[in-house]
């Protein structure tokens, strides 16, 4: 488990140091979680001509879980937002609303179109 969190943590880190060596404007988890993902990707495909049998990484799918049972936790920073900042949901409901509305409608069409192109590429 160790091993599994050490990885994430890694992976972060080497996600913040790209985000400001290189003054992204994207977060450094959000890298890292791409980097993670990448080397996954990347360790599947050299493993899989291999003899030997997927050893996996020690402990990620332990860590995994264990972060997914608390992931509610991570929802209580929104809740004291949206407790603290009220007034201004209220005066701004209806542009806020209509932001949500265009947003959400906007990432399913993304969604479609993308899962459509790799379906039609993937045959």
């Amino acid at each position: 488990m160790i091993g599994g969190l050490s990885i994430l943590l890694l992976c972060q880190l080497a996600g913040e140091v790209l985000a400001r060596a290189l003054d992204l404007p994207v977060p450094g988890p959000v890298i890292g979680m791409a980097l993670l993902f990448a080397g996954l990707l990347l360790r599947d495909r050299f493993l899989r001509g291999a003899t030997r049998p997927d050893p996996g990484v020690p402990g990620l799918g332990q860590v995994a879980d264990a972060l997914l049972t608390h992931l509610g936790l991570l929802f209580i920073p929104a809740g004291v937002g949206v407790v603290v900042y009220g007034p201004q949901l209220a005066r701004y409901w209806a542009p806020m609303s209509l932001a949500i509305v265009i947003g959400t409608l906007a990432t399913i069409a993304l969604t479609g179109r993308v899962a459509q192109a790799l379906m039609r590429r993937k045959g």
